[in-house]
C-alpha cells in the first residue's frame, strides 16, 4: 500500500514538472494556455459564480422551490421520457 501512494505521488510530481516546463514559459510568452472554446468556458463559469454570489447576497438564496425561478435560474428540461426502472429490468430479462 505505501508503494502505490508514493508510485501515486512521484506521478504527481512529474506531471507538476511538465505543467511548469511548458505552460509556465508559454505563459510568459504571451501565449494562451486554454483554448478559446476554454476560455469561453471559464468567462461563463466566472459570470455564473458572480450572479449566484449576488444572488446570496440580495437574500434570495433560501433553499425553496420558489426561489428556483428567480432571475438568473436556469430551468433544464429534456424532451425524453425517463424509462421506469422496472421496465427496463423486465424488457432486459425478456430479451
Amino acid at each position: 500500500m505505501v508503494a502505490l501512494i508514493l508510485g501515486m505521488l512521484v506521478c504527481v510530481a512529474l506531471a507538476l514538472v511538465v505543467v511548469a516546463l511548458v505552460a509556465v514559459p508559454a505563459r510568459r510568452d504571451g501565449r494562451g494556455i486554454l483554448t478559446p472554446k476554454g476560455e469561453e468556458v471559464v468567462t461563463a463559469l466566472k459570470e455564473r459564480q458572480q450572479s449566484a454570489r449576488d444572488r446570496l447576497d440580495r437574500g434570495s438564496v433560501s433553499g425553496s422551490a420558489d426561489d428556483a425561478d428567480g432571475p438568473g435560474a436556469e430551468v433544464l428540461t429534456d424532451d425524453a421520457p425517463v424509462p421506469n426502472s422496472a421496465e427496463t429490468v423486465d424488457s432486459s430479462a425478456r430479451a
